[in-house]
């Protein structure tokens, strides 16, 4: 069974990567996501199939740094311990080092753009877009930005 990371930060981003939990099933899955009281009650449900990286938003952005950085070790902690052969993605910040990381060891990227963008691109989807083995947008418009994706509709 192929091993595939899932991974995202907490809100939006996370709801819309939740989306795809039908296909959970069909392969031997981790979920990454960071760690807030609304997502500590996710272990509940996934108990050891799930991990979090520490919570940070770049409203503050000197501790960001620190946070990202640290980030940036757990994920390569967490990705020597998974293994996946696959990450799939809907972003931000907390997914770009482990999309990074797995390319490095031949990880195929999947990376689902936001709902939410339909005339500009984020900033993880710029980012990840060059290494991406699939890149993935919800709107039609969006190929315009990325003419290398692949249109397949809303994940809602």
């Amino acid at each position: 069974m192929k091993k595939v990371l899932f991974i995202s930060n907490t809100g939006g981003h996370l709801s819309e990567l939740l989306q795809l939990k039908p296909m959970f099933k069909d392969y031997d899955y981790h979920i990454i996501t960071e760690r807030t009281k609304s997502t500590l009650a996710l272990y509940k449900e996934y108990g050891e199939k799930i991990d979090y990286l520490t919570y940070t938003t770049k409203d503050h952005l000197f501790s960001h740094f620190f946070k990202f950085i640290k980030n940036i070790f757990r994920s390569i902690y967490l990705y020597i311990m998974i293994r996946p052969k696959y990450i799939v993605t809907t972003g931000t910040h907390t997914a770009v080092p482990m999309c990074y990381i797995g390319k490095l060891f031949r990880c195929k990227i999947v990376f689902i753009e936001t709902f939410e963008n339909i005339n500009t691109r984020t900033l993880s989807g710029r980012l990840i877009y060059p290494i991406s083995n699939l890149f993935i947008v919800q709107w039609k418009e969006m190929l315009k930005l990325y003419p290398k994706a692949v249109y397949a509709g809303w994940i809602y």
